[in-house]
């Protein structure tokens, strides 16, 4: 079971997400400055770069967007050329263009953005050009895969894609139908203003950050969902009957003097977890240090002395450090390439054990990432992919004093 609580002030918006009373995801969304991953534009191509096989469009915001070319072929890759054309041949400065963004803006990067338009619903995802229909990979039954692929290509019409979500095995096919429907409605509303607006301008707006938690990752028939703000518990029962029809747990208000977080001990738990040094159960530790596009975890066995051989102690650090280590990635929402350093092990079975845990821990993760392996130095790799800020830079801001280094800088210092 999972329980959603959610803190509310006139501005900003707290999600934290608890399985079996672990924090597992935290999010947060300003009002003034809302999610751009899923929002539809139209912008206007300003700049065309051949030697980078890519352009940036006005989008009306302070970066231009980047637009990539393998973003402008044909989504289906059994319908692109066997060569690429160049970027030149398929946009010009000026065109207008509707573009999705992918990923939000990162450092002093603008946001990233596609023609590959999707628009996810409850139970399915829809592509209006992808002409393809897929199946959640975590949709492990063959017979439900078989079943959920045979729907979607009797349901969907000519050119259009269809992903089947996790959450639609064995779910009825009315409500597969009738999600698919409205997905429909919304890629026709955003089509008829892109008809009438001037670019640059904003075409759809993806959900708020409490509705995109209940679509995504919430049981309205299991969970719990807590929430501070009357108003705000309000919109998410109506938000619910939508998607559940009424089947659904009611919305709990909470109305405690103590803070929600700290009621449902989410704070103790923040305060742990995305400190730079996180101690395990055993008494071993995970250290964690952070570039722009790289992550470096370092596991020790700390006071950890349990095992019958030194083996054996370092082989259970590593176990406990790896699953919760897939925590806390998920957690702090870090992307790109992450480097664990785990305690060596002679064993090789010891080794693919550590492994296994971790992958299995990443499973559970929504966004998509990818253990590559050992190095040659005894060093795990994985990637992760980022679409935002890793949560953490939320609570954080670089030092005045070192300008971000971590460490003190002396010069000019007597």
């Amino acid at each position: 079971m999972k329980q959603m609580i959610v803190h509310c002030e006139p501005k900003l918006t707290q999600m934290a997400l608890l399985e079996e009373g672990k924090l597992v995801e935290f999010a947060a969304e300003r009002s003034q400055n809302h999610s751009l991953v899923g929002s539809f534009y139209k912008g206007r191509v300003v700049n065309v770069l051949p030697g980078m096989q890519a352009a940036f469009v006005d989008i009306g915001h302070k970066k231009n967007a980047f637009l990539y070319v393998d973003d402008v072929l044909h989504p289906n890759l059994e319908k692109q050329p066997k060569e690429k054309p160049a970027i030149e041949t398929l946009l010009r400065v000026g065109q207008e263009v509707v573009v999705q963004v992918m990923k939000e803006p990162l450092g002093g990067k603008g946001p990233r953005v596609t023609t590959h338009y999707s628009l996810p619903g409850r139970w399915a995802v829809y592509m209006p050009n992808a002409d393809y229909v897929a199946v959640s990979k975590k949709v492990t039954k063959e017979h439900e895969r078989s079943r959920l692929k045979m729907l979607g290509e009797e349901i969907r019409q000519a050119g259009e894609g269809i992903i089947m979500r996790t959450v639609s095995e064995e779910e009825q096919p009315e409500a597969i139908t009738g999600d698919l429907a409205l997905l429909r409605e919304q890629w026709s509303l955003i089509q008829k203003r892109a008809e009438t607006y001037t670019a640059p301008a904003l075409l759809h707006r993806d959900l708020s950050i409490i509705q995109r938690f209940i679509r995504d990752v919430f049981d309205p028939y299991q969970d719990e969902l807590k929430i501070d703000s009357p108003k705000e518990a309000r919109e998410a029962e109506i938000f619910l009957e939508e998607i559940a029809h009424g089947k659904h747990l009611p919305v709990s208000v909470y109305e405690g003097q103590e803070h929600i977080f700290k009621s449902f001990g989410v704070q103790e738990q923040m305060e742990r977890d995305f400190s730079r040094k996180v101690i395990l159960e055993s008494g071993g530790s995970i250290v964690w240090d952070q570039a722009e596009a790289l992550t470096v975890v370092d596991v020790n066995t700390g006071k950890y002395t349990g095992g019958d051989s030194l083996e054996d102690t370092v082989t259970r650090t590593n176990l406990q450090a790896a699953e919760e280590i897939a925590r806390l990635i998920r957690l702090r929402d870090i992307g790109g390439i992450i480097i664990v350093d785990f305690i060596d092990m002679e064993q090789e079975r010891n080794r693919q054990e550590v492994v296994d845990k971790l992958e299995a821990g990443m499973s559970k993760d929504r966004t998509k990432s990818h253990v590559v392996g050992w190095t040659k130095l005894g060093l795990l790799e994985l990637t992760r992919k980022k679409v935002r800020d890793d949560t953490a830079m939320l609570f954080t801001k670089p030092c005045d004093n070192c300008d971000g280094t971590g460490r003190i800088n002396l010069i000019g210092i007597h």
